[in-house]
């Protein structure tokens, strides 16, 4: 999803179009305080892409950017902004501080698209990323030291004796892990954790 904050009905309505045309979906902001309740912390499974107006009223972007670094969300959704009033060093800055990019208005549609769909696609790895992170989190302690023998290539009777338990504890244990890590095989959980 691509989220459209500008104040401006007509830059919304253009870039949403832009978007539009190339499959990509867009919802539109007219002000920074509506993105930030509406939108800020809901991911799409498809990614999120935020761009940004710098100058508006009340919350200016760069206020928004900080909000959205301080809540750690700019991987997730990354930030491409957009002014008529920027300046290299506020370009530098916001780069450096994690933006994913800046364009000056006039900008190229083809150029500035073409780096929606790069945000989107960081972002559904981010997502992707955050997913497996969680089902980690999902296991138990004793899962954890299975998974890591697991990893290491070690069989389960190996793993048994490492751990001190059965070779049918393992085995359960290998099936909860799989079960909770969404896979098949060692093979598949080494690649979705490499």
């Amino acid at each position: 999803m691509l989220h459209i904050v500008d104040d401006e009905d007509v830059i919304r309505d253009a870039l949403a179009w832009l978007a539009q045309s190339r499959g990509i979906q867009a919802r539109g902001y007219a002000s920074a305080h509506q993105f930030l309740e509406q939108a800020a912390e809901r991911f799409d499974a498809d990614g999120d892409c935020v761009l940004l107006d710098v100058r508006m009223p009340e919350l200016n972007g760069v206020a928004v950017f900080d909000q959205l670094a301080a809540r750690d969300l700019t991987r997730r959704m990354p930030v491409i902004f957009l002014t008529g009033h920027g300046d290299v060093p506020m370009a530098v800055d916001t780069l450096k501080r994690g933006a994913f990019d800046f364009f000056e208005k006039p900008f190229n549609d083809n150029q500035l698209m073409d780096r929606v769909e790069e945000a989107l696609a960081q972002s559904r790895q981010a997502g992707a990323g955050a997913a497996v992170q969680l089902r980690l989190a999902s296991l138990s302690a004793r899962e954890r030291e299975v998974l890591d023998l697991i990893l290491a290539g070690k069989l389960n009777k190996v793993v048994a004796d490492e751990l001190g338990i059965s070779m049918r504890t393992v085995e359960v244990h290998r099936a909860h892990i799989f079960d909770k890590m969404q896979v098949k095989t060692a093979v598949e959980l080494a690649g979705l954790l490499k």
